[in-house]
């Protein structure tokens, strides 16, 4: 269970009882303004993020490698979207567990993304084959 999502709601009551308790309603007015900036600069955090996301095709990114390089296990998707500036093309069906993402760039090089829960678990870099290395790329005679 996410005991994140009980702890917060929990901190924020105690704290409106600890000011009306200490300031009476004044400090209940002090907190409960500082709680509504904290959710208002959430809210507009996210809608910035999102807002950056409706720019962008879906599932692109300028470099898979830098994204390769940039993921840590526990990121949030919404973290992810801030990184990549685009929602992920969904591989996975809606709605089940573990979530699946994936991101593209121009070199046709892509990032899988595997989510549970909302936090990033785990990602594979995948890059296109290109040619051999020991096969000529040029002319196989010099002109003279």
């Amino acid at each position: 269970m996410n005991f994140r999502k009980i702890l917060v709601p929990l901190v924020g009551i105690v704290l409106l009882g600890v000011a009306y308790r200490s300031y009476g309603w004044q400090g209940v007015a002090l907190v409960g303004g500082a709680i509504v900036m904290f959710l208002l600069l959430h809210f507009n955090r996210a809608m910035k993020v999102l807002q950056r996301a409706a720019e962008r095709p879906v599932g692109y990114v300028d470099s898979a490698v830098m994204l390769n390089a940039k993921l840590k296990p526990g990121s949030t998707l919404m973290h992810v979207v801030a990184m990549t500036r685009a929602l992920g093309e969904p591989k996975s069906q809606e709605g089940s567990q573990p979530e699946l993402y994936r991101w593209t760039d121009n070199g046709n090089s892509w990032v899988d993304a595997t989510f549970v829960g909302g936090k990033l678990k785990e990602w594979a870099l995948t890059r296109p084959d290109g040619p051999a290395e020991d096969t000529p790329t040029g002319p196989s005679t010099l002109a003279r």
